[in-house]
């Protein structure tokens, strides 16, 4: 037994163990940790004051969920459901193909919807009233919409707002998919503002 393991190169040293490609000569040299305190935070997401009730946005370009994206999420998930993993099955279910997972399809629908409605942070308090209205396919392309109907400044949280917009997500033909209503609390500019 050999007390003495060979360890193979890393692709940036040579068989010797020297660095390859990178010698003074090639210009080299050694620039430390990065000091992270000098990058300036870009502020991302839209403030409690950004919405009004009524205030639609659709959301950017969508999302195409492919077969693979199903059975990853379905096995990901432990959703051993025939109809999401056997093409056959659902074909004999009256189906057209495999249906994808319909929880892919809102967490997608959600995820489409962040950038525009949560991304500046804040608790997400639930989702309400959700409705699957179709089955989706794989290759189908998933888009979403979200109406603001409800928003009050917190009586207990100093600085934040709770906002509910109900969201829309369509195929590509237009036809609705998924529908619910999302709520989060959301911080305002004034991170002192509440209600009185």
């Amino acid at each position: 037994m050999n007390s003495n393991p060979v360890r193979a190169p890393a692709p940036h040293e040579s068989a010797s163990g020297a660095s390859v490609g990178q010698g003074p000569s090639q210009g080299a040299r050694n620039l430390g940790d990065p000091d992270l305190d000098s990058f300036p935070l870009v502020p991302k997401g839209n403030k409690y004051e950004d919405f009004t009730v009524g205030q639609t946005m659709t959301h950017h370009w969508g999302r195409t969920l492919t077969q693979a994206d199903n059975v990853s999420f379905s096995t990901a998930t432990c959703a051993w459901l025939p109809m999401h993993l056997n093409t056959e099955y659902a074909r004999s279910q009256g189906h057209r193909d495999m249906v994808l997972n319909p929880m892919l399809v809102l967490c997608t629908a959600v995820g489409l919807s962040v950038e525009d409605l949560s991304e500046s942070g804040g608790p997400f308090l639930g989702i309400d009233d959700c409705v699957f209205l179709r089955p989706a396919y794989p290759g189908d392309t998933i888009v979403a919409s979200s109406r603001v109907t409800e928003m009050r400044l917190s009586s207990s949280k100093p600085g934040v707002g709770i906002v509910t917009w109900h969201t829309t997500a369509t195929n590509q033909d237009g036809e609705t998919v998924v529908e619910f209503v999302r709520t989060n609390l959301v911080a305002t500019r004034d991170r002192s503002s509440t209600t009185t």
